[in-house]
C-alpha cells in the first residue's frame, strides 16, 4: 500500500472519531453540547499537531527515536511556573484565576528558557546537540526537584490546584486559549514547513548534510526554537504530556517506512488526532471520567519507551 493511501486512510479515521466524538449522543442539545465539543475537538487536534511536529523534527535533530522535546525541561519548568505563581502569590492571584494571563505567562517563560538555553550553548563555538541534551535533562531535574520541594510547602488546598496543572486535560478549556494557541501554532507550522526539505537531507547526518549544501548549524538552531515554541504553546494549553510525542513519532515511522518528512508528520498528526480524539471519547464515555487522558497516555507511553529500549539494545 502507498504512503499516500495510507494517510489518506488515517485521515478519513481520524475525521470518524472526530465525527463521533462531536454528534454521539447530543440528545437534541445541539445550541448547548456541540460548541463545547467543538472547542475541545479542536484543543485536541491543535495539541496533536504541535506534538507530533515538534516531536518528528525533534527526534531528526538528534538521531534518536527514543527522544522528546519534553526532555529539555519545558515540562518541568511550566510546573515549576504555576507552583510558584501559587506559593508565592496565592490560589486567587490573576495569574492563576485569569487563564488568558496563566497561558501568556508560561508560554512566555518557557520561550525566553528555551532561546536563553541555545543561545548560552551555543555562543562560544559549536556544541554538540548531546551536549544541549545533558543540560536540559540536568536543568528539567532541578526544576523538578525545586516543584516536588515548594508543592511540599503549600497549603493542601492550594495544592489540588497545582495538581491538576500536573496532568494534561481537555475539560474546561477557553475558547479565547485555543484561538490564541491555533494562531500561534499556524504561523509557526508555515514558517518550519518549508524547511522540509532540508530535514530530509539533515536525517542523512551532520557530514552528509553540509556536504550537500546545507546550513546545518543554522537549521538546527531553527528547528530546535520551533519545537520549544511548539511544545511551549501546547503545554500552556492542556498540560503536559510526556509520552504522547514519543508514541505517534515511532507509529508514523514504523507505519510508513519512509525518510519523507512531509509524510512522516502528516502521518504523526493524523495518528495523534485518533489517539486523542478517540482515547477522550474513551475517556469519557467508558471510564466516565474516572480518569484522564494523560494518565493514559503516559501509561501506554512508558510501556513503548521500554518497548523501544529493548529494541535497540537488541540491534546494537
Amino acid at each position: 500500500m502507498r504512503n499516500s493511501t495510507k494517510l489518506i486512510i488515517l485521515t478519513v479515521i481520524a475525521l470518524g472519531f472526530c465525527g463521533i466524538y462531536l454528534f454521539h449522543d447530543l440528545n437534541g442539545s445541539f445550541d448547548y453540547a456541540l460548541p463545547r465539543r467543538t472547542m475541545k475537538v479542536l484543543a485536541m487536534v491543535i495539541t496533536g499537531v504541535a506534538i507530533a511536529y515538534a516531536t518528528v523534527v525533534f527526534q531528526t535533530i538528534t538521531h534518536n527515536r527514543i527522544l522528546t522535546p519534553s526532555i529539555m525541561g519545558l515540562d518541568s519548568l511550566y510546573l515549576l511556573i504555576q507552583t510558584l505563581a501559587i506559593f508565592f502569590l496565592g490560589s486567587d492571584h490573576i495569574t492563576i484565576v485569569n487563564r488568558q494571563v496563566n497561558f501568556i505567562l508560561s508560554v512566555v517563560a518557557m520561550i525566553i528558557f528555551a532561546l536563553l538555553l541555545y543561545q548560552f550553548l551555543f555562543k562560544k563555538g559549536q556544541r554538540p546537540i548531546y551536549f544541549l541534551l545533558l543540560v536540559g535533562i540536568i536543568v528539567g531535574t532541578f526544576f523538578g526537584s525545586v516543584t516536588t520541594f515548594l508543592q511540599v510547602l503549600i497549603d493542601p488546598n492550594e495544592f489540588s490546584i497545582v495538581q491538576d496543572r500536573m496532568f494534561a486535560s481537555f475539560n474546561n478549556i477557553s475558547s479565547d486559549l485555543v484561538w490564541i494557541a491555533l494562531f500561534i501554532i499556524g504561523i509557526v507550522i508555515l514558517i518550519g514547513w518549508r524547511t522540509l526539505p532540508y530535514l530530509d537531507v539533515l536525517s542523512l547526518g551532520r557530514d552528509t548534510a553540509i556536504n550537500l549544501g546545507v546550513a546545518y548549524d543554522k537549521l538546527v538552531k531553527q528547528m530546535l526554537i520551533i519545537s520549544s515554541v511548539l511544545i511551549a504553546v501546547s503545554t500552556a494549553l492542556v498540560g503536559p504530556i510526556t509520552f504522547f510525542g514519543l508514541i505517534v513519532a515511532n507509529l508514523s515511522y514504523q507505519f510508513f517506512k519512509t525518510y519523507k518528512h512531509s509524510i512522516l508528520i502528516s502521518g504523526a498528526v493524523a495518528m495523534s488526532a485518533i489517539a486523542l480524539v478517540g482515547g477522550q471519547w474513551v475517556v469519557e464515555r467508558v471510564f466516565s471520567f474516572s480518569t484522564t487522558l494523560s494518565v493514559i497516555v503516559n501509561f501506554v507511553g512508558g510501556v513503548y519507551f521500554i518497548y523501544l529500549l529493548l529494541k535497540e539494545s537488541r540491534s546494537t
